[in-house]
This record gives C-alpha cells, structure tokens and sequence, in this order.
C-alpha cells in the first residue's frame, strides 16, 4: 500500500460531539499520535482504549511554535513513509477541526503530495460550532477569526463579531488587549470563553477590555469575543473610515462646498498644509504637528477622491503604488541587496529609480541629469536641488572658493546693473544670478538653504518683535520711531539672543 495519513479532529472538548466514523477510525488503527494529550476528549479515548502517543514533549525542545508546527509534520512524514510497505495506519488527531487554526495540517498539506503521500483529513467539531452557540452570534452577520500570536490592530473590523483563537496564556491575552485598544476604548466590554461546551470546564466572563490580561484560566481552550458594533466611533482610527468620510463629503448629499472643489481650485491647500506641517517641526510641537499632518493628508484624500469620482484611480491604487515602490527601491530591506550605511542605501534607491525607468521603456541614460525635480519647487530649493543633480555628473567646482569668487562675480554685475540704470528685469536678473550662486554655497557646507533661511527669518522676526514690545513698554510704535531707536532696540536684541544661545530674545 502506498504511504498515507489520516487527520482527524477531536473537536471542541465535549466526547459526546465525536463523529461515529472518528471514533472508528481511532479504534481501528494500529497507531495513533495525538499533537497534545491536554484536550477533554482524551480520557474518555483512553478508556476506549485508543492507545496514543503524543508530541507534548516537542514543545519542550523548542522555542518557537513554528519550530515546534515543522518538527510534528517532519516527524509524520517520516513515519509515514516507514511504513509504507506494511498494513499499519498512522492517524493524526488534532484539537477541534483540522482545517481551523490547525499549522501542522497546513504544512502537511503542502508537503504530502511532494512526498507521494496520500492525505485523508476527516472533519470534527471545531471550537467555532461551540462558539456560535454558546456566545449566541450568527456569523451570517459578519465574523472574522483571528490569531491572537499574530493578531494586528490593522486586521480588526469592528463591524464583524470578532473571534480571537489561540489565547493560550496572560501574557498572550495581554498582546491581545494592547492590540484591541488600538480601537477600542478601555472600558468596551469583551467576552473571554474557556472550554466553551465542556461540561464542568466552561466558562464565560465579560470584562472591560482593560482587565483582559488580568483573570485567571487561559489555557489552550481559550479565546476571546469581541461582538460586532455598528459605531462609527470605532472606526474612526481606521484609514477606511477616513476614506468613507470623504466620499460623503463629495457626495450629492454632502458638503456643497466640498463638491464644487477641483484639483484646481485646491492646488494652493496642499502647498499651505504642507508648509504648516514643516511650520510645528521647526517649532518641535508634536501635539500640533498631528493636527497638521492630518490637514496635509486631507487634501491627498481630496485629490485621490476627485480621480476615484472619475473612475481613473482611488487613494487604495495610491497606496498600492507606494508600496509597491517602497518594496522595490529598497532592495537592501526587502531583497537580497545589503547597505552598509546611509550613502549605500542612497546607491541602491538610485540604481533601483533607473530600473525603473528601463521598465517603462524609458532610457536612463538618454535623460537629462536634470530630470526628475518638480517644476513648481521653491524657487531656492530647486536652485539647490539643480546644483546637486548637476555635480553629481561632475559639473562643479573643486572646493568652496570657487563658489565664493562666484558670488563676489554675481555681486558685482548686480551693483554694475543697478548703478548702470538698467531695466528692472535686468536688475532682476543679475538679483538671481546671486541667489543662485548663493544657493551653491550651502550644498559645500551641507546646509540646506530653505532651512538656513528659514532660520534666519524667524530669527528676524523674533528680533523685530522684541523692538515692537520693547516700544510698546515706552508707549510708542514702530510708526512714530526713529531709525536709531529701532536700531538701538535691534542690536540689545542681537546682544540678548546671543547670551541666551537658543536664537530667541
């Protein structure tokens, strides 16, 4: 006879549920292995006398439930094949149902018809079949089943009644109840089940989510319930919630201003959200950057929603993109590329960025070295940004002086223009020769420009308005001030900035 197993389930706990054909099955075979002999039913097979020989002591020799999962199907496997030529049938039994949350009858069904076995699995009671019942939900509703070992806030639907199996121990209901919080608030009542449908062992307690991790009993019977809710409160942590939101708004029944908006009409938002953003950062204001970022990512959902209202794209084909680009530029995290550091990660984004191109038919080396900066950049970040992409085809100076003799070239030409009378465009254009050539300088010192002059404004403006408040106390105003009062106030700020050495008066 050719090599076979069969897998069958000893159900939720209760031997009265045992199948006939189980029960023959276990009786008439010459060996039977038991993954765990800690299941209710095991006793009475005992006194039936079915003879079992467990893989209790695996979990011993391993650190890893995974570990633990290959060894029993090795181990299957290769007393399978041992006894091949003989009459004897090897049985597998497994807690509940061996096609739920059952690993090692998963990795046996991949493996066995590599390994020319025949695989029969026969059904069995699952811990679900009790759980309907004795928690009293109709899963037509809307379930899910989940792996506490595994379990991922961004997995949970409030929406459906929620399983969660495999809640072995406190610290694995503690993973749980962290997990859970991330939607729920603490006090949301869950229901924990031990034994569920086992005469004598059950048992059902409702908590507040927050003592989760905090009652006794959890073992491997154990799960955790989660009933459906059809608040949208819960979902407001979530990215579908959000997106759901703002199809309202742009709905006919929505908001009459969101609807009349075009990519056009907010173009300007996304540049002002965007600058309020890098605003808190200066300002190292977390709790403000939140609400900023979460402005900024409004008028992205706002675009994404204009193109999915066109049938061209939704912000999930956005996201997709994202990832998908993430994954694939970073080859050093994801595939078999290695960075040692910062400049070699850079290296492999770059080189991944002109694979890119060759994907799309496009020829990275009949582009311009220029390509690839936004034309409606800032105009000194894109001054800068230019320079950069230009040295790095070696079109540069040698050192800094060469940028210095530069500036002192442009400064020159833009007093000769002025001095000459020129026209104001002309003036202009010697104006942003220097800026230019300005703007070089900070990518030899490793400076970004935005950012120094960004510095430098605020700076301004805190000097400025230590002169308003220093008039002020006088009973005066900028406007009724003389130049020297002004300048007098200017340089006690400079003087009082620099003693405090954090830029402010």
């Amino acid at each position: 006879m050719s090599a076979a197993i069969t897998v069958v389930g000893l159900g939720s706990g209760n031997p009265d549920r045992l199948t006939l054909g189980i029960m023959k099955t276990l009786q008439g075979a010459a060996k039977v292995y038991v993954r765990t002999l800690s299941h209710p039913v095991i006793t009475a097979l005992e006194e039936l006398g079915v003879v079992m020989e467990s893989f209790d002591h695996v979990y011993e020799s391993h650190d890893t439930f995974p570990e633990v999962y290959n060894f029993i199907a090795s181990a299957l496997i290769d007393e399978a094949a041992k006894s091949e030529d003989s009459s004897s049938e090897i049985v597998y039994a497994v807690p509940g149902h061996p096609m739920v949350a059952e690993a090692t009858v998963k990795l046996l069904r991949e493996r066995c018809p590599e390994q020319h076995i025949t695989l029969t699995v026969l059904g069995g009671e699952s811990f679900l079949d009790e759980a309907f019942v004795r928690l009293g939900f109709d899963p037509i509703e809307g379930f899910q089943l989940l792996d506490a070992a595994e379990l991922r806030s961004s997995l949970i639907q409030p929406q459906l009644h929620t399983l969660i199996g495999q809640v072995y121990d406190m610290f694995t209901a503690s993973e749980v109840k962290l997990a859970l919080m991330e939607i729920y608030p603490d006090e949301y009542e869950v229901i924990v089940g031990h034994a569920l449908g086992v005469e004598g062992e059950e048992s059902i307690v409702r908590v507040p989510l927050f003592e989760l991790d905090r009652i006794e009993g959890y073992g491997n019977l154990s799960l955790v319930y989660v009933p459906r809710s059809d608040d949208d409160g819960l979902r407001q942590r979530t990215f579908a919630r959000l997106h759901e939101i703002v199809g309202i708004l742009r709905s006919p029944e929505g908001c009459p201003w969101d609807r009349e908006q075009t990519h056009e009409s907010i173009r300007k938002n996304l540049i002002e959200e965007t600058y309020e953003v890098l605003e808190t950062i200066d300002e190292d204001d977390p709790e403000h950057m939140q609400e900023e970022l979460g402005d900024l990512l409004l008028q992205i959902l706002l675009h994404s929603q204009m193109e999915e209202e066109l049938g061209t794209f939704t912000v999930y084909d956005v996201i997709q993109g994202l990832n998908d680009k993430l994954i694939f530029r970073h080859p050093h995290v994801f595939g078999e590329n290695s960075a040692k550091n910062a400049e070699d990660a850079l290296q492999n984004w770059e080189q991944m960025k002109a694979e890119e191109k060759r994907r799309k038919g496009l020829d990275p080396e009949k582009s311009s070295a220029l390509d690839g900066i936004p034309r409606d950049l800032p105009a000194l970040m894109k001054a800068y940004k230019l320079q950069k992409k230009a040295s790095k085809v070696g079109f540069d100076w040698d050192d800094i002086n060469g940028v210095f003799q530069k500036i002192e070239e442009e400064l020159a030409e833009l007093r000769e223009a002025v001095a000459e009378g020129q026209s104001p465009e002309d003036q202009a254009l010697e104006l942003g020769d220097l800026l230019f050539a300005v703007s070089n300088a900070a990518r030899f010192i490793k400076a970004d420009p935005e950012e120094a002059l960004t510095r430098t404004n605020r700076k301004f403006v805190s000097r400025f308005r230590y002169i308003e408040e220093q008039l002020e106390a006088q009973g005066k105003s900028v406007q009724d001030s003389s130049l020297q009062e002004m300048e007098s106030l200017w340089q006690s700020a400079k003087r009082i900035m620099s003693s405090n050495g954090d830029g402010t008066p």
